[in-house]
């Protein structure tokens, strides 16, 4: 099982970048898929999620409205389209295989419910 995000950089207040989480060694459209931060110091935080049928989307208040989650299972690929960034959106970001079934409340952003982690990119937002 391999993740790897992609599509860091450094980006100003009220820029746009989209990531891209490939995976390979499972079969990518049974499982659904999360993305995490972690900022300096700070512990990992659930940013979205999407099942595995796209049926299930869900945000953390802190990028709903500005983030949108979506995949494309025929390229084993997930993608964060972040738009309106904020210097608080600097962090390297994950994404991560979710590791049961559908997720029931809040169980989409608690790390340990993900079996499998990508390396990830870091994203900076500055002027």
């Amino acid at each position: 099982v391999q993740l790897q995000a992609s599509g860091g950089g450094l980006v100003q207040p009220g820029g746009s970048l989209r990531l891209s989480c490939s995976a390979s060694g499972f079969n990518f459209d049974h499982y659904g898929i999360g993305w995490f931060r972690q900022a300096p110091g700070k512990g990992r935080e659930g940013v979205s999620y999407i099942s595995s049928s796209r049926g299930r989307i869900f945000y953390s208040a802190s990028v709903k409205g500005r983030f949108t989650v979506s995949r494309e299972n025929a390229k084993d690929t997930v993608y964060l389209q972040m738009n309106n960034l904020k210097p608080e959106d600097t962090a390297t970001y994950y994404c991560a295989r979710y590791g049961g079934s559908n997720p029931i409340a809040g169980q989409w952003a608690t790390p340990s419910q993900y079996d499998s982690w990508g390396r990830g990119t870091l994203v900076t937002v500055s002027s």
